[in-house]
């Protein structure tokens, strides 16, 4: 565990890759090997006052709120239209604010062994016309784990983010396979064993971890 990264952003293929169910997995089993553990909503929409997606990290990782839950510190920029993070920044007419984010994130870090930073939305995401959500991991030289699954389409979804991943240069420690959509088991094997076949060749670095039903 000392070699894992301490900061990490969670993506998906797609909006409902599985991200939130993925990052409380991970912070679940961070946990039960001895460290201290946040999470960070990235961008949350849908919302007023509050995060969704942090409550349901808390829930699903079995873990009672943290102080910084209370000020918003683990969700620094909400928006209450439930949209992508450029139109819902639009409708409620607000920027999204990139340093109260980087605020969150560094406080975070100084505080727990480990952080986990869901993002909102695959990793194309726009945030403006001219900026993708890419482009701030890049920019913040942030480590990345990548949601799967299995469902039909979920190869082509994968290979593209990987592509686009491989073409920046992103640090990939984990590809996470969610099983909560292996609906058909057939497809679902053959998904998985592209997956792997495929980071065996491009991304050897790569854990490919199952995430199973907790």
């Amino acid at each position: 565990m000392n070699t894992e990264p301490r900061v990490l952003f969670v993506s998906g293929i797609d909006t409902d890759a599985g991200k939130t169910y993925a990052t409380a997995w991970l912070a679940r089993r961070w946990i039960d090997s001895g460290l201290t553990v946040a999470t960070q909503k990235f961008i949350q929409t849908g919302n007023e006052g509050r995060s969704e997606d942090i409550e349901a990290h808390r829930r699903l990782a079995g873990m009672d709120p943290l102080p910084e839950d209370r000020d918003l510190t683990t969700s620094p920029v909400i928006f209450s239209y439930p949209a992508s993070a450029q139109l819902a920044a639009r409708l409620d007419g607000r920027e999204i604010s990139l340093e109260a984010i980087d605020r969150s994130r560094e406080l975070l870090s100084q505080r727990y062994d480990r952080l986990l930073i869901e993002g909102a939305g695959g990793l194309m995401v726009p945030l403006t016309d001219d900026y993708m959500a890419i482009d701030y991991v890049v920019e913040r030289g942030l480590p990345l784990a990548l949601v799967t699954n299995g469902r039909l389409g979920s190869i082509n979804h994968t290979i593209l983010s990987l592509e686009a991943i491989a073409a920046r240069g992103i640090e990939l420690p984990y590809m996470l396979y969610n099983t909560y959509f292996d609906n058909d088991r057939i497809i679902a094997a053959d998904t998985f064993g592209f997956i792997e076949r495929y980071l065996q060749r491009r991304f050897p670095d790569t854990q490919l971890l199952r995430v199973p039903a907790m």
